[in-house]
């Protein structure tokens, strides 16, 4: 969440225009206390259930246990998802550029 946070005015261009929501199956107060100390500038929502993991194929069920897939959904101006990362690899640079041109693409701000 610290490189979301680090590079938010770059790639999700201060929130002009793009929105982010960071999806947990956190509880909501760990959530916001956590969004709080880190300074996160965007929005966190509980999944606690894992009902929205589960419907978008990024919590899923195995016979060993369930596994939080980081998946990350670029929704277009539209309402439909528009391109889908999954796993997206936060901890890979270039990562964040293929981010930043799968939203410039989206929002039409190349």
């Amino acid at each position: 969440m610290d490189a979301y946070r680090d590079q938010y005015a770059q790639l999700f261009k201060g929130g002009k225009g793009v929105t982010l929501l960071a999806i947990s199956t956190d509880p909501d107060t760990t959530l916001a206390s956590w969004a709080k100390d880190k300074g996160y500038p965007f929005i966190f929502l509980s999944d606690v259930g894992a009902e929205i993991g589960k419907k978008y194929g990024a919590f899923i069920s195995t016979p060993r246990g369930a596994i939080d897939n980081r998946t990350l959904f670029i929704v277009g101006p539209d309402g439909k998802i528009a391109t889908v990362m999954a796993p997206f690899r936060e901890v890979d640079a270039t990562a964040y550029t293929q981010l930043g041109v799968a939203i410039a693409k989206v929002t039409g701000k190349q």
